[in-house]
Formats: structure tokens, C-alpha cells, sequence
């Protein structure tokens, strides 16, 4: 008799509503972990009434919708998450489709590693000119926001290095803000995004009002550069001159949606993770003592730190690589399923919807020892290599992982070795904050720091 080559699928691991939906709304990260941890190997449906999507959780099955089979796996579909989106990026790298596509071809040039190395001195000038105004509230005794200083900095080195400077610190500053408002406002249709666009949710209009608050510091700036090219060669610049595939000059909102992209993609990932960083090192002593003691062997007093001792702080990208695994800009993301698929031995139908998470695969106890402790020593040169590549992946993976990856893992160390060489602090509120669902994770409290000038270079 022929063997059967009749494939073998496999339920998935069924989360009911009435036991699921009470711990998801009072601890929906820690209740998703644990269902993906108790069914190792397999997808998980939640069975939330009127829409049953998909955990994919397992690396295996990340990796297929991602990278394997993401043709089949939309951002775009019928979820209204991306419709909302697409507000305020329009039809630039956070969009889809063949937009999606010349926008990447066009943005990705910027943000190659070569590209990025040439201008490490620069934003690391900046990024010492920001942190060097912390040195009034500093010795004035006057405490300070961590993600409101955060942002300046970022913003700073940003538009100097990226925005030939024709962009105000204020209104970079306020370009953020609304960025955390979009955020916010997104985390209704983020958790429920089977809702229909037409039907009011809470954060549409402080969502709509974010977004032209936006134009009103972007569109000024297009048009102005498209008016008098300068022939700079800036972010700006390059894209008020820039074609597309028929030879034609990108249209203003165009060079808008690529604009307002790469700034979210300069900024919004090193602002939301770099806040955590501050409540989390005075939860571990040793963790901070061995930080502060690399970088003060590297950098100096009032040092702008050299590409070659950026390439020294190997404990500081430690700490800050496990900070993106515990803590990952991009904690969920969804897709939509273009046509029947299996996964893992599981059926997918078409139009379904898919639910990836950072966040919870990185915390998946089979892969991860004592995933709830933060332990940089995860990431030493020398520690056992990861069991499968998707079981890290918070910039996500395939063709839209994200372009700014680098950028980060250059513009982060820069800042926490900048910063700390200068100062130390202390937690007005002690303890690390929970986490705040939106768009991106956040923490859910204010982080307020009380500064200590450091170290001061000599007097010449």
C-alpha cells in the first residue's frame, strides 16, 4: 500500500475568550508571552468574539511570514492600523506596494553603512553640543525629563547632520511630540484593527489634528527647498531634487511622505528605547558600574566622541542590544494573509490576520534563559549563538526591516556614552515603569531625572 503523502496539519493552540480577554486588558504583554510560551511549536488564535487572529510567535513561523512567503503577508490589506498610518506617512517606506518600493529604493542610499560612518563626527559634534546644555538644570539642581531631553538631542543631531540645519530644534521637537501623539492615538486601532475606518475611534482626532501639525513644519519646508535649490546635498535637498521611475520630479507630498519617513525612522526608535534605559541601570548596579567604567576609560571629559572609540564601547552596544530585546520600539505587528497559507503545519485562510511581536518571541523562555532578566552578557562576543536568526529581530526582518537599524546602533551608543561621560543621575520616581501600549512601547510613566555633573575637562 502507497504511503500517504497527504500533508499533516495542526490545529492551533485555541486562546478562548472568556478566559483570554480578562488578562489581556490587564496585562496584555505578559498575557500573550505566556501563551506563546505554553505552546511551543505552534500558532496561537485568539479568540476575541469577531476577530480570531494569529500569534506567530515561534521563530520558524516569524521567518516564513516575514521573509519566506511575505508576498503572501500584506501591511496593508484590510487593516484599518495601516490605513491609519498611511496619515501620516503617506505613501512613503511605511506604506506598500510599488510606492513602498521607489520610496525605499530611494531613501536606502542614505542610510547604507558607509553613508552613515562618513558622518559619525558630525553627529557626534551635535549630539555633544545638545548634551552640554544639560549642564544648567545640572548644576542648577533642576530635574529633567528623560524623554524630553532625549528628543532634544536626537533632534539636534538629526537635523544638523540629515537637514543641512533647515529645520528649527523646536520644530523637530514638536514634530516628536506629535509622533507620541500619533502613537497614542494609533494603539485603539493597533489593538482592535478590524474596525471599520469610517467608524470613530477614540485618537482619530487627536490622530488627524497631529498629522496636520506636522504638514504645517513639513510643507513650508518642501516647498521653500523645490523653490531655491541650493544644491545641497542634505536629505532635503536630495529629495526636492530626486525623479521618479518616468524621469519626473517627485511631487511635493511625495517628497513630504519620504521626509516625514526618514525622520520617524532617525528618531522614533532611539527615543522610545533610550527613556528605559535610566530606570533600568539603577535596578542594576553592576550592569551600570561596568557601563560607566568603559566609558570612562573611552571617552574623555567633555570628549566628542571619535569613530574609533565608538568602535571601543563594546559593553555600551552590549547593554543597549539587550535594551531592544527587552524592549522593542516595534512590539506588534500585524499583517493581513493575501491567500491561503500554512504555517507551521497550521492553515491560514485568506484575509486573515496575523499578529508578530518582538516583543513576545524575544521573551519566549525556550529561547531565551530567564527572558524576564536583563542580562547585556546575552550579546558578549563570545556568548553561544542564537538557536534560530527570527528569535532577535526588533527592527523587524525581510524587506522591510528597518532602514534606520544601523543608524541606531551608531546614534544610540553615541548618546548614552556622551551623556554618561558627563553626568550621573538619580530617579526622582524609583523603579522601572510599566509599559505603555501604543503604535510603539513606551514607558507609562514620566521618567524624571535629577542630573550630577560628572567629570568637566581641564581648564586650558
Amino acid at each position: 500500500m502507497a504511503e500517504s503523502t497527504t500533508p499533516a496539519y495542526r490545529e492551533p493552540s485555541v486562546a478562548n475568550l472568556r478566559d483570554t480577554l480578562p488578562k489581556l486588558l490587564k496585562d496584555p504583554l505578559g498575557t500573550l508571552v505566556g501563551l506563546a510560551d505554553a505552546a511551543p511549536g505552534q500558532i496561537v488564535q485568539l479568540n476575541l468574539g469577531t476577530i480570531r487572529p494569529y500569534l506567530v510567535a515561534e521563530p520558524a513561523h516569524v521567518q516564513h511570514v516575514l521573509r519566506d512567503n511575505a508576498a503572501n503577508y500584506t501591511r496593508a490589506g484590510d487593516s484599518m492600523l495601516w490605513k491609519s498610518v498611511k496619515k501620516i506617512g503617506g505613501d512613503g517606506i511605511l506604506a506598500e506596494g510599488p510606492d513602498w518600493e521607489a520610496s525605499r529604493r530611494r531613501l536606502q542610499p542614505h542610510f547604507t553603512p558607509k553613508r552613515i560612518d562618513a558622518v559619525v563626527d558630525g553627529l557626534s559634534r551635535a549630539i555633544s553640543d545638545a548634551v552640554d546644555e544639560l549642564n544648567v538644570p545640572a548644576r542648577n539642581g533642576e530635574p529633567v525629563d528623560a524623554a524630553s531631553e532625549i528628543s532634544k538631542i536626537i533632534c539636534q543631531a538629526v537635523i544638523r547632520v540629515f537637514f543641512g540645519d533647515k529645520m528649527s530644534v523646536a520644530d523637530g521637537v514638536r514634530i516628536i511630540a506629535e509622533q507620541d501623539t500619533v502613537a497614542t492615538a494609533l494603539r485603539f486601532r493597533l489593538l482592535i484593527p478590524f474596525v471599520p475606518d469610517a467608524v470613530p475611534m477614540p485618537g482619530d482626532r487627536a490622530l488627524r489634528r497631529a498629522v496636520r501639525n506636522i504638514d504645517t513644519v513639513m510643507l513650508p519646508l518642501v516647498r521653500a527647498e523645490r523653490a531655491h535649490d541650493d544644491g545641497g546635498d542634505d536629505f532635503v535637498a536630495a529629495l526636492a531634487r530626486a525623479r521618479d521611475a518616468h524621469g519626473r520630479k517627485l511631487d511635493e507630498q511625495r517628497v513630504r511622505d519620504d521626509l516625514v519617513s526618514i525622520f520617524v525612522t532617525a528618531t522614533e526608535t532611539t527615543y522610545t528605547v533610550l527613556t528605559w534605559i535610566f530606570p533600568l541601570l539603577e535596578q542594576l548596579p553592576d550592569v551600570a558600574a561596568r557601563l560607566y567604567a568603559e566609558i570612562d576609560r573611552v571617552v574623555g571629559p567633555g570628549d566628542v566622541i571619535s569613530h574609533e572609540q565608538l568602535g571601543e564601547l563594546r559593553y555600551t552596544r552590549m547593554v543597549l542590544d539587550e535594551l531592544v530585546r527587552a524592549y522593542p520600539s516595534g512590539w506588534l505587528v500585524p499583517r493581513t494573509a493575501i491567500a491561503d497559507d500554512v504555517i507551521g503545519g497550521t492553515r491560514v485562510k485568506a484575509g486573515g490576520t496575523i499578529v508578530l511581536s518582538p516583543y513576545v518571541t524575544q521573551r519566549l523562555a525556550r529561547f531565551w534563559d530567564r527572558p524576564a532578566v536583563f542580562d547585556p552578557e546575552r550579546f558578549a562576543p563570545d556568548a553561544p549563538r542564537r538557536a534560530h536568526r527570527y528569535a532577535y529581530y526588533p527592527f523587524g526582518g525581510g524587506g522591510h526591516q528597518c532602514i534606520g537599524q544601523y543608524f541606531f546602533q551608531v546614534e544610540a551608543p553615541l548618546i548614552v556614552a556622551t551623556l554618561l561621560s558627563r553626568f550621573r543621575y538619580q530617579l526622582m520616581t524609583p523603579g522601572v515603569p510599566s509599559p505603555r501600549l501604543a503604535a510603539t512601547l513606551r514607558p507609562g510613566e514620566r521618567v524624571s531625572l535629577l542630573l550630577t555633573p560628572h567629570r568637566q575637562p581641564a581648564l586650558a
